[in-house]
């Protein structure tokens, strides 16, 4: 079984502005409501590629079942820790220039982070437990690495999305997969990476460190795939960008999801590379029928 975890979950509130006046009345032209989180991100398109997926983390108040009744509306199997305080909201501003506000999250208390690693510690070897995102700022730094602790405890899996100090400090934990973008690798390595030839040294220090799998996107420069047997790099089909919110995540679940299935791993690397695409070229995550449009124009080179 799959498991996306996500520990900073939020309600997305999207509201639409024509001219928008700072200190005066504004009146929204269009308004959403939407589940919002990396993780959250990840179970969505796993679903979208039919794989079963359990979604966990912490959900709290209003909004926190606002998340999880819309989950499983799209029959999106959850089991969150009931917090006390309420999930946090995010609000996204659309006018002339569009502006995100962000809250820090609630606070967990020590019983409720005990109740999500009891969950944790329940996986075995035949499970994948999937981080992504943000950690709430009552919670302690090095969360994640608690986390991971207990998968290597027990044998589970453990991919991990996230950047800055969060990656550096799971990189030497061997994770299945981890999933930087070029700013994020250059960041491990304090250097500065804007092309697929840059990042490949980086990616391949990454193995020799442990990681089992590596990819790295590079915006509309491609991805590169590592691991120990080899390193592919695939192109990017140019379309217009509408957005980027959840591209990475798409790239996450659809290599999880199809090497899985197939046990391949440049199958499941251009899988993602075409989810990923299929996500930035739409306004909400991708579709199974987008990325199989997108797929045939994936290529795929062995360095």
């Amino acid at each position: 079984m799959i498991y996306t975890v996500t520990l900073n979950p939020s309600l997305d509130y999207i509201v639409e502005v024509d001219g928008m006046t700072l200190g005066q009345l504004n009146r929204t032209k269009t308004e959403a409501k939407f589940p919002g989180g990396k993780g959250i991100n990840v179970s969505q398109v796993l679903k979208t590629f039919d794989v079963k997926g359990i979604a966990i983390g912490f959900l709290g108040g209003f909004t926190g079942a606002f998340i999880e009744n819309y989950l499983k509306s799209i029959d999106i199997e959850t089991d969150f820790v009931e917090i006390q305080d309420d999930t946090r909201i995010n609000i996204k501003l659309r006018t002339e220039q569009e502006t995100e506000i962000n809250a820090k999250g609630p606070t967990v208390t020590t019983d409720e982070l005990n109740s999500l690693k009891s969950k944790i510690s329940a996986l075995t070897s035949e499970d994948c437990l999937i981080l992504a995102g943000s950690i709430p700022s009552s919670m302690p730094k090095n969360m994640y690495e608690e986390l991971v602790e207990i998968c290597n405890q027990n044998g589970a899996k453990f991919v991990v999305d996230a950047e800055g100090d969060l990656l550096k400090r799971i990189v030497p934990l061997k994770p299945f997969l981890i999933k930087p973008n070029h700013h994020e690798l250059g960041e491990l390595f304090q250097t500065k990476i804007e092309s697929i030839e840059e990042a490949l040294p980086c990616g391949r220090e990454l193995i020799k460190m442990g990681v089992r799998n590596v990819i790295v996107s590079l915006a509309d420069k491609g991805a590169v795939f590592f691991n120990e047997e080899c390193t592919l790099v695939a192109n990017v089909r140019k379309g217009e960008m509408k957005s980027s919110v959840g591209a990475g995540d798409s790239m996450v679940a659809a290599f999880v999801a199809t090497f899985g299935k197939t046990g391949n791993i440049e199958e499941a690397f251009k899988y993602s590379v075409a989810a990923g695409s299929a996500t930035a070229f739409s306004l909400g995550l991708c579709t199974l029928e987008k990325v199989e449009e997108l797929l045939p124009q994936v290529k795929i080179e062995r360095r």
